[in-house]
């Protein structure tokens, strides 16, 4: 990106609001019978899909739990979210965005995301909110996402993908150049001038 301020986008779910404790949480008081996958044996971004492997009638359970009416308003920060996004809102010369894909089966879900960055980080985040299906379409620097692998319409999106440690991507190894940020107490702001140095 030329010469103007260096623009991040931090994903939401698994990077600022805590998803997979949540679901988990959800399950095990709404199915207490069943089997569950806990935060230590999750592999894979998709819970509903880990949870199929373990009986195919949970995906649909586990699923049931996160597309329910306020689950995504009652979502936990992750710890030092909120203070790294204040952080970089005030930083000179970067702007930053939270990136989100909505559900597919998105009733709740996408009023709930607005309602809980209105929340947590107040309403000029608001205006920073960018819900797409397809984050390679958005031009950036930088992208906090605890997704291993991003792929959309575009096949070399403009950010560098930055994987966020969450349980579901902790054993996932990344080839170098790729960087990955353990927690929002871990060296962000190192990335962000890193990034603005080159």
């Amino acid at each position: 990106m030329g010469g103007a301020a260096l623009r991040v986008l931090v994903d939401m779910d698994g990077v600022l609001a805590d998803f997979e404790g949540a679901v988990l949480r959800g399950f095990r008081g709404r199915f207490p019978r069943d089997p569950r996958v806990e935060l230590a044996e999750r592999r894979g971004f998709s819970v509903r899909e880990q949870y199929r492997s373990l009986r195919p009638d949970l995906a649909d359970k586990v699923a049931s739990v996160y597309e329910s009416p306020g689950f995504f308003l009652d979502l936990d920060p992750i710890p030092g979210a909120l203070e790294a996004m204040q952080e970089m809102l005030h930083m000179q010369d970067t702007e930053v965005f939270i990136c989100t894909s909505p559900l597919r089966k998105y009733e709740h879900c996408i009023v709930e995301k607005y309602k809980w960055v209105e929340k947590h980080l107040g309403p000029e985040f608001v205006e920073r909110i960018i819900l797409t299906r397809d984050k390679t379409l958005v031009a950036a620097d930088l992208l906090f996402d605890d997704k291993d692998t991003i792929t959309g319409a575009e096949p070399s999106p403009s950010w560098e993908h930055v994987l966020f440690s969450c349980c579901h991507n902790r054993q996932v190894q990344l080839a170098a150049p790729r960087r990955r940020l353990r927690s929002w107490a871990d060296d962000w702001q190192g990335i962000l001038e890193s990034k603005r140095s080159k």
